[in-house]
């Protein structure tokens, strides 16, 4: 049995089904398969979702249907939602009424998915590692101001004089990236992985 991953990028499409995998499956009596789905960027996934998701979850084997945005970047949020706190609970709520299925779950990467890999400094180059904020400490605190890609993009041009580029280096840093340790510091992320081990163990693995 599988999850289906909806993801509004192609880092997320390389990297997340396996990174997610490697938590979950050590923590399950069998091994869990993951489908991970390609939008074209949040928009698109937003308005496609309830009808996709629907389609997915009529399927036996399926455990169900996650949905993964940034935090960052989509422009759904009422105006009165100013912090990560109030647009995250906002957006989940009303993008999981949307699809109104028990094996539904909408989650975001605050502020990005880059947060997560910020959760281990030891996987990035010297120069990168030294000049990374204290704040990393507390990964999803890394803000709207510079979010976690656009951290490394500057990093990795004023240390390194090289371009991050996300989906190669994203994919090569999240197989590097223990999901323990970002778990740990994670607190959104500790949410996405906790629901997945229920849903799967509700299915049975």
């Amino acid at each position: 049995m599988k999850f289906v991953l909806f993801v509004e990028g192609h880092t997320e499409k390389q990297a997340l089904g396996y990174f997610l995998k490697r938590w979950l499956d050590p923590r399950l009596d069998s091994h869990v398969g993951f489908q991970v789905v390609r939008f074209d960027g949040w928009s698109d996934l937003v308005k496609e979702t309830p009808k996709k998701a629907r389609m997915y979850l009529n399927r036996k084997d399926i455990i169900g249907v996650i949905s993964l945005l940034d935090l960052y970047g989509p422009t759904i949020y009422p105006d009165d939602k100013t912090t990560a706190g109030s647009r995250y609970n906002w957006a989940k709520s009303d993008l999981e009424k949307r699809v109104n299925d028990q094996n539904y779950r909408q989650f975001f990467a605050v502020h990005e998915t880059e947060a997560w890999l910020l959760s281990d400094p030891d996987i990035f180059p010297p120069a990168i590692r030294q000049a990374l904020p204290g704040k990393t400490q507390h990964p999803e605190t890394v803000n709207f101001d510079e979010p976690p890609s656009k951290l490394l993009q500057r990093l990795y041009k004023e240390k390194i004089k090289r371009t991050y580029k996300k989906v190669t280096h994203g994919k090569a840093l999240f197989d590097r990236l223990d999901p323990a340790i970002a778990y740990k510091k994670c607190p959104y992320l500790r949410e996405l992985f906790d629901e997945m081990l229920k849903l799967a163990r509700k299915a049975g693995l």
